[in-house]
């Protein structure tokens, strides 16, 4: 894997530089990350978006979801590993580790909820900007604000 080099981008991005720590973290977090558990990132409206998560084995009990500062933070915990060393496998293709996936939320996208069903954790994600960042129209000589619908 490559690695880039953006401290050009601090000296550069005037005001901006939070997003060249951005872009820093998240080359850095993805490195780290194994590709467990799969998962699926949709885009269902222009602001609905879903993430999918392929987690066979998983109780609810075992997930666990934290959203803080832009981050959402999906982990999973096996609990009883003393009865699964009684068991005696001849293969054993689901992984049953445990898993900590961090995904970088964009602005003002909130979670909304998640589902767990057949092995597939769902997780349903909305944009919400603020009214005070929405386009807005201003007519020319008036002085008055037209709210743009």
């Amino acid at each position: 894997m490559r690695t880039v080099d953006l401290s050009p981008l601090y000296r550069s991005f005037i005001g901006l530089d939070h997003l060249a720590s951005l872009m820093d973290s998240a080359q850095r977090s993805s490195e780290k990350q194994s590709g467990f558990p799969p998962y699926n990132i949709e885009a269902l409206d222009e602001d609905k978006y879903q993430i999918t998560m392929a987690v066979a084995g998983f109780s609810e009990q075992e997930l666990s979801l934290q959203s803080e500062n832009n981050t959402l933070i999906v982990t999973g915990e096996k609990s009883n590993k003393d009865a699964q060393q009684e068991r005696k496998f001849i293969h054993q293709g689901i992984a049953e580790r445990n898993f900590e996936r961090k995904f970088q939320l964009g602005d003002h996208i909130k979670v909304l909820g998640a589902e767990l069903e057949n092995g597939l954790l769902v997780i349903d994600l909305e944009r919400e900007v603020p009214e005070a960042m929405k386009p807005r129209k201003i007519e020319i000589g008036s002085g008055k604000l037209i709210e743009n619908s």
